[in-house]
């Protein structure tokens, strides 16, 4: 298992984070192999909670991706709502707690355990807790209706914070994000095509991959 320090490092250097939301297990192998090729090395497997059985169907793609592909990804949980999600995620290999909320408990458990956290925050109120409660990296959530005007206006007083964007975010708009003074972005379906994760399509992954890796790039090459 990669630990914490070279987690995080790994996260703040790529900047994204696939999320892998709805993907089934027989289609993990092909999706991740075309996320990797284009260059993408941190993944987040959701957990659906809507579904009976979802911890032990998010451990399975967890624990198999951790074993088949090694140090070549940063392997993480997402939506993760309790200590026990944690507790499980971390059992199969995962090193990286994502949270669409601000759970203390959930946060410090989860530094407890080694892992890189990103919880998700919406106010300065949220931000500020997070950090204090132990966050590597407050996810600003929904990113896309907060728009850029609020992210930079959280970032006046919060700047010594580090906050990635999750939502709203594209391969044309990744430079405004990045200026707007976010580290990276979690992604889900413009990324994760779902139509291409039905179809096997993987192709059409690879190439997002490489549109979204591709616009991080040439926004630090600009710098």
């Amino acid at each position: 298992m990669i630990h914490h320090d070279e987690a995080l490092s790994v996260i703040q250097r790529k900047r994204l984070v696939a999320i892998l939301r709805g993907v089934p297990m027989e289609r993990v192998d092909g999706v991740v192999a075309a996320l990797l090729e284009g260059g993408v090395r941190v993944l987040e497997f959701t957990f659906d909670h809507g579904r009976a059985g979802a911890i032990a169907d998010n451990q399975e793609k967890i624990r198999h991706v951790v074993s088949a592909y090694g140090d070549q990804v940063v392997v993480g949980c997402g939506t993760a709502l309790s200590v026990e999600e944690v507790e499980a995620a971390h059992a199969a290999g995962a090193c990286l707690t994502i949270t669409p909320n601000v759970n203390p408990d959930v946060i410090r458990r989860s530094r407890e355990l080694g892992m890189v956290t990103m919880p998700g925050a919406l106010s300065p109120t949220e931000i500020e807790l997070a950090w204090r409660s132990g966050a590597d990296i407050v996810k600003l959530f929904p990113a896309g209706e907060l728009g850029l005007g609020y992210i930079k206006a959280v970032r006046g007083p919060l700047g010594f914070i580090p906050m990635s964007a999750v939502g709203g975010v594209q391969p044309e708009n990744v430079a405004d994000f990045l200026s707007a003074g976010v580290c990276g972005f979690g992604v889900g379906s413009p990324l994760v095509v779902p139509s291409a994760v039905r179809s096997g399509d993987d192709a059409v992954i690879l190439a997002r991959a490489r549109a979204f890796t591709g616009a991080i790039a040439a926004w630090e090459a600009s710098r």
